[in-house]
């Protein structure tokens, strides 16, 4: 006779569905933690999650795990962030995205930059009503983002300067 006794419930589901604070019952929760933090390497604390494994499949792989961010993006959205906040949550998934498209070496940095995580800490700051701090640290990150930015386009324009001196300097000798 067949045993037809339901199935033991999954133990992160169980503790989710026991849990009074609404931000466990958020599915931002679970995906945050089996894209970036569900497997541990062996005698280390590092913790990755399925977004460096599925980054090892190049642009499908970086648009599933894109996809199931965007529902973290969702859940901000529901809860009320400010403008300037979500876009910070969707450049840290734009660049895990980017991150993810380098070849090689796209899987190890996404493992490390964990986007997910990274949003959802932002959500539950915001949920727990640290507007203030959530907004702080999101104008230091546009500050750095656009650092970055800068220093980015400095190097391209010394790269052109000194390769265009280069040429300027070759074609000059070689005419009369």
């Amino acid at each position: 006779m067949a045993d037809h006794s339901p199935l033991p419930p999954n133990p992160i589901a169980a503790q989710l569905a026991r849990s009074d604070d609404p931000v466990h019952h958020a599915t931002a929760k679970i995906l945050a933690r089996y894209l970036d933090e569900v497997l541990r390497i062996p005698g280390t604390n590092i913790r990755f999650g399925l977004d460096p494994i599925l980054a090892l499949f190049p642009g499908i792989g970086d648009l599933l795990v894109s996809g199931a961010g965007g529902v973290i993006l969702l859940e901000a959205l529901r809860s009320g962030v400010s403008i300037s906040v979500f876009l910070r949550m969707v450049a840290n998934l734009g660049l895990n995205f980017l991150l993810g498209l380098i070849p090689g070496a796209g899987a190890f940095l996404t493992a490390f930059y964990k986007s997910n995580a990274r949003n959802f800490a932002i959500l539950t700051a915001w949920q727990a009503g640290q507007h203030g701090q959530v907004k702080q640290s999101t104008a230091r990150f546009f500050f750095g983002l656009l650092l970055l930015i800068g220093l980015m386009i400095g190097c391209v324009a010394l790269i052109y300067l000194i390769y265009g001196y280069l040429f300027y300097a070759a074609v000059k000798s070689l005419l009369p």
